[in-house]
C-alpha cells in the first residue's frame, strides 16, 4: 500500500506499507518505510519503490496486491503507478481503497445537488468565521460551556464520568475520513452557540463586510432548509462511517468488505423507503428547540428568488421529499454502484467461493480453479491438476468438521486452518486463501504513518533528515515489534560497535 504526502519541511515522501500473511494466518499490515520523491510523477514513484525493495531484499514480482487512494499518478490506466507495475507483474491486482471510497463518493456526489453544496459551502464559512481569531473561538466555547451547564440542570442531558467534554467545532477535509461527518455532528452539537457568536460578530465587527457575512450566514443557519439538508447529510454519513471504521481493520478482507459495501448500499435504500417520518421529526424537533420556523408540508413551495409566476407549483412536502430527500439518496445509491463494480468482476466473485460462512455455502469448485489461473506465477499446470482433487477433499473435510462451522469470514479460516494444521494438508487451497487475504482493502495504515509523520517531524525538528526520519517512524510505528525487544540486547549491541571507554548499562 503506498501514498506520498509532504512533510513539515514541504518534502515529497513517499510511504509504503505491506500486507501479508503471518505464519499462524493472520493477517498482518507493517509499515517498510518512507522514501523522498523529488516529484509526484508515476515514473518517479515507481523508481523510488524498486529503489525501497531492492535496499530490502525484495522482489517485484512476488507482489500479488496494492492499494491507492485513487490518485490519478497512482492508479492511471496508461502511464499511472498501477500500470507501470502491472507490465512487470501481472499478478498484482490493483484494489481502490473501499474506505476512501466510501467516504469520498458519499460527500462528492452530495455536492452536485445544489442545497448539499450550499450546505458544505455554509458550513466551511460558519467555521472560518467563528474560528478567525482565538478570541471568537474563546466566546465558542465559554458559550458551549454555560449551554451544557443549562442542558444538565433542565435534565436535557445526562451526567457521568466522561460524559459532556469540551468539544471543537471540527474542520471537513476530502482527504480525512469521517472529518465531514465529524463537522455536521459539531454543528448540530454547538449550533445555539454558534447562533451567539454570529450574532455577536454581526453586531460588533470592525468592518461592514464581516458584519455583512456574520449577519447572512446567522439568517441562513436559522432556517428550516438549512436543518433538513444539515441533518439529511448527517444521517447519510453516519450510517456510513460505522461502514468505514470497520473497513479501516488491518485484518478485514476483501470477500467481507465487498458485504459491508452492500449492506451500506442497503442501509440507504431502506433509508430512502422507511426514513422520511423519522427525518422529518427530528428536524421539526430541532427547529421547535430553537425557534426556527416549520413549514406546513401541505402549502405551497415558494422558490427563493424566483416569482410565483414562474415558479414550478409544488407542495413543501414534494419538495423536501421528492427534490431532496429522495434525489439525494438515489444520487448516493447510483454512485456506491458505479464506484464498487468491482463485485461484478471475475476476480472477486471467484474470491468468494472461499468465505467460510454458513458451512462454505459459496463453494464453487469451478470458480476456485478460476481463481487459481489467475496466479500463473504461484499455480502452474500440474499444481492445477492437483488443486482439482484437492478442492473435493477439502470441502468435505470442511463441512464434516466442528472446528471449521461458524467460522466468519476467510480471516478465520486461515487462521483456523493453521491452528489445525490444515494448512499442510491443503496446501494449494491455504495458498489460495492467502492471495485473498493480502488483497489490501484500504490504506488506512498509510494515512497513519502520515499522522506520525507529522507528530515526529513537526515544526520544532523540521530539519531532520530523511534517512533519521525514516528510523524514527519505524520505531514509533512498530512499537509492539520493539517492545519485544529487551533492552539489554541493544545496550550490547552498542557495546560491541566499537571499543568504548565506558560501560553502557
Amino acid at each position: 500500500m503506498i501514498d506520498e504526502s509532504r512533510d513539515m519541511s514541504t518534502k515529497e515522501q513517499m510511504a509504503v506499507v505491506l500486507r501479508y500473511v503471518d505464519k499462524r494466518g493472520h493477517v498482518v499490515e507493517r509499515f517498510m518505510g518512507i522514501e523522498h520523491v523529488m516529484d509526484t510523477k508515476a515514473v518517479s514513484l515507481k523508481a523510488s519503490l524498486d529503489t525501497l525493495f531492492a535496499r530490502h531484499g525484495l522482489s517485484m514480482s512476488r507482489l500479488r496486491g496494492k492499494g491507492y487512494d485513487g490518485a490519478s499518478n497512482m492508479q492511471g490506466e496508461l502511464n499511472g503507478l498501477k500500470t507501470l507495475i502491472l507490465k512487470e507483474n501481472e499478478s498484482d491486482y490493483y484494489i481502490h481503497c473501499f474506505a476512501h471510497q466510501l467516504q469520498l463518493a458519499l460527500v462528492s456526489v452530495a455536492k452536485k445537488h445544489q442545497e448539499v453544496n450550499d450546505l458544505f459551502s455554509l458550513v466551511a464559512k460558519v467555521i472560518n468565521i467563528v474560528a478567525a481569531s482565538s478570541k471568537r473561538y474563546d466566546i465558542l466555547k465559554e458559550k458551549h460551556a454555560i449551554a451544557v451547564i443549562e442542558a444538565l440542570k433542565a435534565g436535557e442531558l445526562e451526567s457521568g464520568q466522561g460524559m459532556n467534554q469540551e468539544i471543537a467545532l471540527k474542520r471537513s477535509g476530502d482527504t480525512r475520513w469521517s472529518s465531514h461527518y465529524g463537522t455536521l455532528i459539531s454543528i448540530i452539537t454547538m449550533f445555539s452557540s454558534i447562533i451567539d457568536v454570529l450574532e455577536i460578530i454581526a453586531n460588533d465587527a470592525s468592518n461592514s463586510e464581516q458584519r455583512f457575512e456574520a449577519n447572512s450566514t446567522f439568517k441562513f443557519m436559522q432556517t428550516f432548509d438549512f436543518v433538513f439538508t444539515l441533518y439529511l447529510m448527517k444521517n447519510i454519513l453516519g450510517f456510513a462511517n460505522e461502514l468505514s471504521q470497520a473497513l479501516q481493520r488491518k485484518d478485514q478482507d476483501i470477500v467481507n468488505s465487498m458485504k459491508l459495501v452492500s449492506i451500506c448500499k442497503l442501509g440507504l435504500q431502506r433509508m430512502r423507503e422507511y426514513g422520511w417520518n423519522s427525518l422529518l421529526s427530528q428536524v421539526s424537533s430541532f427547529c421547535e428547540k430553537h425557534f426556527i420556523i416549520v413549514p406546513v408540508m401541505e402549502n405551497m413551495f415558494l422558490t427563493p428568488g424566483r416569482s410565483r409566476r414562474r415558479a414550478q407549483e409544488i407542495t413543501n412536502m414534494h419538495h423536501y421529499l421528492i427534490d431532496l430527500f429522495c434525489a439525494i439518496l438515489d444520487m448516493q445509491l447510483q454512485e456506491l454502484n458505479s464506484r464498487f463494480n468491482e463485485v461484478n468482476t471475475e476476480l472477486l466473485l471467484c474470491l468468494a467461493c472461499l468465505c467460510p460462512n454458513d458451512s462454505f455455502a459459496a463453494f464453487n469448485k469451478e470458480k476456485l480453479l478460476r481463481l487459481a489461473q489467475f496466479y500463473p506465477k504461484d499455480f502452474s499446470p500440474i499444481d492445477l491438476m492437483a488443486l482439482d482433487t484437492q478442492l473435493d477433499v477439502y470441502i468435505m473435510d470442511m463441512q464434516s468438521s466442528v472446528e471449521f462451522s461458524g467460522l466468519n469470514g476467510i480471516g478465520d479460516l486461515a487462521q483456523k486452518m493453521v491452528e489445525t494444521n490444515k494448512h499442510k494438508v491443503f496446501s494449494l487451497v491455504y495458498l489460495l486463501v492467502t492471495l485473498a487475504l493480502v488483497l489490501p482493502v484500504a490504506t488506512a495504515t498509510v494515512e497513519r504513518v502520515f499522522s506520525a509523520m507529522n507528530y515526529v517531524k513537526n515544526r520544532l525538528r523540521s530539519r531532520m533528515g530523511d534517512d533519521w526520519l525514516n528510523d524514527n517512524l519505524v520505531v514509533y510505528i512498530e512499537k509492539d515489534v520493539f517492545d519485544c525487544i529487551d533492552n539489554e540486547i541493544i545496550l550490547q549491541h552498542f557495546q560491541h560497535m566499537k571499543s568504548r571507554r565506558g560501560i553502557l548499562d
